[in-house]
């Protein structure tokens, strides 16, 4: 009996941790971009959805120079690498795709989706612990915002996985 189990070729799609990360490496570089960041902040009304959804977006803000010249780039910036590198590692570990008994879009889409929820997370709470004045209770608060921010952009992640496979 022959074996007819063939390793798979590479198409022209990347795996859905791939992909997803290219996803939230996009979101971190276009929305925590100096340039959105300040459109959003003189053209959006903070008050209702859309403006609320479009500032949120914009947390994960970076900037090409330090405000603070006792900061170099690096801790100013600290918020956004942690996040695309966390994404990044928690989308290749996260199996839920690969162990699922049927292949879905569906668990794709939620570990793609969770992964960034999570990552942004864990971010805010390291990038705040490991800032200037970093508290344990800033930490925490800064989670809640990261997550909140992980929650509401994460589809964007999720749907990005499902163009990959699993």
């Amino acid at each position: 009996m022959a074996l007819t189990n063939r390793p798979r070729t590479v198409g022209a799609y990347g795996t859905a941790a791939g992909t997803g990360t290219l996803a939230a490496l996009l979101l971190v570089a276009v929305c925590g971009s100096p340039m959105y960041v300040g459109w959003v902040q003189d053209h959006t009304d903070p008050t209702g959805a859309g403006g609320w959804f479009l500032r949120l977006l914009a947390w994960p803000a970076w900037r090409l120079h330090a405000d603070d010249p006792s900061q170099g780039v690096l801790a100013t910036n600290l918020r956004a690498i942690l996040l695309v590198v966390l994404a990044a590692a928690l989308l290749y570990l996260l199996p839920g795709p690969q162990v699922a008994r049927v292949e879905s879009s569906g668990s794709q889409f939620f570990s793609g989706w969770g992964a960034y929820a999570l990552a942004a997370g864990c971010t805010a709470l390291l990038a705040t612990l490991l800032g200037p004045h970093g508290s344990l209770f800033a930490a925490f608060q800064g989670a809640s915002t990261g997550v909140t921010y992980g929650f509401f952009a994460g589809w964007i992640v999720g749907l990005a996985s499902l163009g990959g496979r699993a």
